[in-house]
């Protein structure tokens, strides 16, 4: 069954369209949705048509912003019911925890990590699909919107250090600029923003707790029993730690609240086991991180978990029937229209 989520994460849509004079009409068609359902924001979506949309609509348009440019007029009501309960956290820490507690309410296709070290801290975040595919507007609005969050709470106390992408810069990076005000780098090895540790706990001068309880108990009459997917929770999970040297099953089960035997007998009773999973999100970010000339194949290695680059490569010739260098090679070779890609195979598309 496809993953659905509020049709309110494509908030300002439409008004982007039209500000870039862009009939969005069949982009629209082509991933099965209407401008009736966009403007329905508790309307339920497929995940996959969602970023499906972003992405062809970025193409389409020529905007290479396009998913950014939805972020920057978000407002902190736009996050639906939760937005009471945000406004009135105490600190930032604790709105990052209603957002990760909440998120089935939201957008629970969204991977969210708050990472610690030393005195800085790291917001790793990741739009994850049902199908392997790009999300690199998907990312950029799920950043910007996390970015306008943080502002919003924090007003001029929020100076992160960085907004980090795993992807390439756009030709034009006004406004990347504009919105985030701080260092950019581009071909990271996150998704994210780096932000003091000191920032987690400025007190929000606008917090009032009996208005918290209010909106925590209304909230929670509407969570129901009907919680997020067990295997789409533990592929968010391995999405965020793999790249970090974490995805291991003992790390993952602790991400889920249980210990390692309730996690492989939960994902038994759902025919799948954790290998295939982490398989299944090696296969998807190895084509992701062989796209962006930064990585080097060793880097490469190193983020997928291999610790040999022979492993690694023996690993890839298995699953996609050539080594990741000619794979890279083939890609930079200009195709005639309709040919496939070098990895067009079943199980594999050629415009994921």
């Amino acid at each position: 069954m496809p993953k659905l989520v509020r049709a309110a994460v494509l908030t300002n849509y439409l008004e982007v369209t039209q500000y870039l004079g862009f009939n969005p009409r069949d982009v629209l068609a082509g991933v099965g949705l209407s401008k009736a359902q966009l403007q329905a924001p508790e309307h339920r979506i497929p995940i996959d048509a969602a970023v499906r949309l972003l992405e062809d609509s970025a193409a389409a348009s020529g905007c290479q912003s396009f998913g950014l440019s939805m972020a920057e007029s978000r407002q902190l009501s736009h996050f639906g019911v939760v937005s009471l309960l945000l406004s009135h956290q105490r600190t930032l820490r604790d709105a990052l925890q209603v957002l990760v507690h909440y998120r089935h309410l939201m957008n629970d296709s969204l991977a969210l990590f708050i990472e610690e070290a030393g005195k800085l801290v790291i917001i790793r975040e990741e739009v994850i699909a049902d199908s392997p595919m790009s999300c690199r507007q998907a990312n950029e609005l799920a950043i910007g919107v996390m970015f306008r969050l943080c502002a919003a709470l924090l007003g001029a106390h929020w100076q992160p250090y960085s907004v980090n992408f795993t992807h390439q810069p756009p030709d034009n990076l006004q406004l990347h600029r504009r919105l985030f005000g701080c260092k950019l780098e581009f071909g990271s090895e996150f998704n994210g923003i780096v932000c003091p540790n000191a920032s987690l706990d400025m007190t929000n001068p606008h917090a009032d707790p009996a208005m918290a309880r209010y909106a925590q108990s209304y909230l929670d009459s509407l969570l129901g029993n009907e919680g997020p997917s067990m295997l789409f929770e533990v592929r968010k999970a391995i999405y965020l730690l793999l790249p970090m040297g974490r995805a291991t099953i003992e790390q993952i089960a602790q991400t889920q609240g249980m210990n390692v035997r309730t996690l492989q007998r939960r994902l038994k009773d759902d025919g799948c086991a954790f290998n295939d999973l982490i398989n299944d999100v090696r296969r998807d970010l190895v084509l992701r991180y062989l796209d962006n000339p930064n990585y080097s194949l060793g880097r490469i290695a190193d983020m997928l978990g291999y610790s040999m680059a022979s492993s690694f490569t023996r690993w890839f010739i298995a699953q996609f029937g050539m080594p990741p260098a000619a794979w890279r090679s083939a890609q930079k070779q200009p195709k005639a229209p309709g040919e496939p890609g070098p990895l067009h195979h079943p199980g594999h598309h050629p415009d994921d």
